[in-house]
């Protein structure tokens, strides 16, 4: 009988697009940085502490793979994932978007889509969580914005008002000066802030507040996985201080940020040293920057440089590779592959350096045994493309009628 989710794990792989299927499954590979991974993980459960880490390595040596299977290992354990890759979208020197992106991508335990907010439209004005909620925001963040918010979510009973309220907690954030109308219409209580709220000073206290959120919920905690962190690298000088100092609120957050109970790994390209650091002279850069945040920028430069680099399978653990992919084969197609299996790893010597390529390369070949019951020439390349033997004819070369432009 065909296994419809292995099949789905096989054309992943194929596709050479990492995906949390692959993760859950091909999960025993590097089993030391995964036992690092799963220590952190348990500290953050059992202590509430809050960290975080540089995942380093080349491209396509197996670092969104890497947060794919951290991913199901932080959902067995009972915690909330956010899973997000950055972009000229979501650059990390304007933590709101970024905030906004985690919104779209955070995933609640047993829960196959995103999203998390619908828990709140349950929740009654005086219900144990809802005190708590109101108790947090108010003492422990340093703008009470939040405060006011929540209380008028709670007890607002105009459904316009109470989508304009959570569309800030999704990150399309509401004036100042229009919550204070809502909050006086609905207590006809005037308004006066602490700490005005602005999106470009004080998203810690929206991450601060999720963490809190859900450790009352009932989860272990929270683990948040950036992925392509090298893009910041595209910024602009001044930006990509900002970024560094904010990465610091996540990577060490027991100086610079609230959040509790929270995990996040930064997933970048080893050559972000020499072609970002060293090569934009990062260091030198610091200087230019205010001492509060050169300490910061300058401690997550360091830890990017001290990140211990994924390093290339071993031939013991490819061999594993290759045995569960020629399982998963044989439960999608119904079919028992009949090759050896060191004639399998053969196949992926000569690919190229790229973990992905070499697993493309040895799909391809139960492919061609599958659909033709013999072997040919593998068209994957060094490179991780196809190669196609065809070639097109120059547009000059082209002659008669039909390709005449009228």
């Amino acid at each position: 009988m065909i296994d419809f989710e292995a099949r789905k794990v096989i054309e992943a792989l194929r596709s050479g697009v990492s995906s949390k299927s692959v993760g859950q499954y091909f999960s025993s590979a590097r089993p030391e940085v995964t036992k690092r991974i799963s220590d952190s993980l348990d500290s953050v459960r059992t202590g509430k502490n809050s960290g975080g880490m540089i995942l380093s390595g080349k491209y396509g040596e197996g670092k969104t793979h890497l947060l794919n299977t951290v991913y199901n290992l932080a959902h067995s354990e009972n915690m909330v994932v956010s899973l997000v890759t950055l972009s000229k979208e979501s650059p990390f020197d304007k933590p709101y978007l970024i905030y906004q992106k985690i919104m779209q991508n955070t995933y609640l335990p047993k829960r196959l889509q995103p999203g998390f907010l619908d828990i709140l439209s349950d929740i009654s004005p005086n219900s144990p969580l809802a005190t708590e909620l109101q108790a947090y925001t108010a003492k422990h963040l340093e703008t009470d914005k939040l405060f006011y918010l929540f209380r008028a979510y709670l007890n607002t009973d105009d459904l316009d008002e109470k989508y304009l309220l959570l569309a800030d907690l999704e990150g399309d954030f509401i004036g100042n000066a229009v919550l204070k109308r809502i909050y006086k219409r609905i207590f006809s209580e005037k308004v006066t802030y602490n700490t005005t709220f602005s999106k470009t000073k004080h998203m810690d206290d929206y991450f601060s507040m999720l963490s809190h959120l859900f450790l009352q919920l009932g989860y272990s905690g929270w683990v948040i996985l950036f992925d392509e962190t090298e893009l910041i690298g595209r910024l602009g000088k001044k930006a990509r201080l900002k970024a560094y100092t904010n990465m610091a609120s996540f990577l060490f957050p027991e100086e610079t940020s609230r959040i509790r109970a929270t995990y996040s790994i930064f997933a970048v390209a080893s050559s972000y040293i020499e072609d970002v650091i060293d090569g934009k002279h990062e260091f030198e850069n610091l200087n230019e920057a205010e001492d509060a945040e050169k300490a910061a920028a300058q401690r997550t430069l360091e830890a990017i440089c001290g990140a211990k680099q994924l390093q290339p399978l071993t031939k013991d653990e490819i061999a594993l590779v290759m045995d569960k992919l020629k399982n998963f084969y044989r439960r999608a197609y119904d079919w028992e592959p009949e090759i050896d299996m060191a004639e399998l790893e053969k196949d992926t010597d000569g690919r190229g350096f790229l973990l992905r390529t070499k697993i493309r390369a040895s799909v391809e070949r139960l492919d061609q045994l599958y659909q033709y019951g013999k072997l040919g020439d593998i068209e994957i390349d060094e490179l991780g493309g196809i190669h196609y033997d065809e070639t097109l004819p120059e547009l000059d070369a082209l002659s008669g009628d039909e390709y005449t432009l009228q």
